[in-house]
């Protein structure tokens, strides 16, 4: 008898795999990352976080079900993230454009 496990697939519905998922989520928070993320291993041990817990193949798969990456585990998919959400081009790292935003907070323009 082989063994299944249950993936959560690109319409976000689950299926059943003959192959383990390399990445595992959080349904309610609509988070991934690698199973061996520090964060995602916290919150285990707390307790809780196993009720939503689900699996994807892919970090495609992932994105396609609606989730975003994990910030702790997986850092540059991250940050390619939030400045596709914040609409900042992926050619300009994202601490330019927020010093740009505090910059002109310090010096606001006399328009008088």
């Amino acid at each position: 008898m082989s063994k299944t496990w249950k993936l959560d697939g690109p319409d976000g519905k689950q299926y059943a795999s003959a192959v383990p998922g390399t990445l595992g989520g959080h349904r309610r928070n609509r988070i991934y990352g690698r199973l061996d993320c520090p964060a995602a291993l916290r919150a285990i041990a707390r307790g809780g976080y196993v009720t939503n817990r689900v699996f994807f193949s892919t970090s495609e798969d992932a994105r396609a079900a609606g989730y975003r990456p994990c910030a702790v585990c997986l850092p540059g998919a991250y940050t390619t993230w939030k400045a596709q959400q914040d609409g900042v081009s992926e050619t300009r790292p994202v601490r330019d454009s927020l010093r740009q935003l505090s910059t002109r907070r310090r010096h606001p323009q006399n328009h008088g």
